[in-house]
């Protein structure tokens, strides 16, 4: 498999609907694929997310008994309605499901409204990136690869570090908007942490301190005539650090 075919295919994997085959492929290419392989643990800690933070109303134990013996009593003609209202039934759970994801995603500030500060809006570009499926866009260690592709896209160029050998391995980047003027996004694992950097020419303001927003972490840095904004669900005292020393020259080369 290549990593258009593997995209097309993480959400269901992750729902358990590929077959055992096309799964197999799947997780062979996303373990040697780092790009492939963030996306697809993403998707998954999403997952897990909408089942722990979203609430669950159980049917009660009668109206189980009721359905479950008009089903079995059935007759062709209403075994057909049953079937039209399995089908809906279907389509009312995806959509209940659909409203949690836009729940939980707009509470975690996915949507950040109007006039939300700048950690808000930052932790809704890094959660609508990473639930939507576009958090990297040239997928690549090499940062002889990535800051080219930058370049090319930007009116300004920046620092592109591999901070592997410290323990922050750079999967890649993309182009985000930030104060409608678009911006790099530098996209770091750090064990099973995914960790967006947001660098921009510094404004020579000054700087605030790191702030949290529905467990994600936002820490910021100058340096090299930048400003490096992190988010992540790394703790707050590691990616302070890391994006401290990442926008001082103090990883990798």
């Amino acid at each position: 498999m290549n990593c258009d075919e593997v995209s097309a295919l993480l959400a269901a994997e992750v729902d358990g609907e590929v077959d055992p085959l096309r799964s197999h492929a799947l997780r062979k290419h996303a373990a040697g694929c780092t790009g492939c392989g963030a996306r697809l643990e993403a998707i998954a800690e999403t997952r897990r997310r909408l089942r722990s933070e979203l609430p669950y109303h159980a049917a009660r134990a009668a109206f189980r008994v009721r359905l479950a013996a008009s089903l079995s009593t059935a007759s062709p003609v209403r075994a057909a309605k049953a079937g039209r209202w399995r089908w809906f039934g279907g389509g009312l759970a995806a959509g209940v499901l659909a409203s949690g994801l836009v729940w939980v995603t707009s509470t975690a500030g996915l949507q950040a409204p109007f006039g939300a500060d700048l950690p808000t809006r930052l932790v809704g570009l890094h959660t609508r990136a990473t639930l939507g499926n576009h958090l990297i866009e040239v997928a690549s260690p090499d940062r002889h690869t990535i800051k080219p592709w930058l370049s090319a896209r930007l009116d300004y160029a920046i620092p592109v570090v591999d901070a592997a050998g410290a323990g922050y391995a750079l999967m890649g980047a993309r182009i985000d908007r930030l104060d409608g003027r678009a911006v790099a996004v530098l996209v770091y694992r750090h064990r099973t942490h995914i960790i967006d950097v947001f660098v921009r020419p510094a404004s020579g303001g000054t700087a605030t301190a790191g702030s949290t927003v529905r467990g994600f972490n936002v820490a910021q840095a100058e340096g090299a005539a930048m400003q490096w904004l992190a988010a992540s669900d790394l703790n707050a005292d590691e990616l302070a650090v890391f994006v401290t020393a990442l926008a001082q020259g103090r990883l990798g080369e």
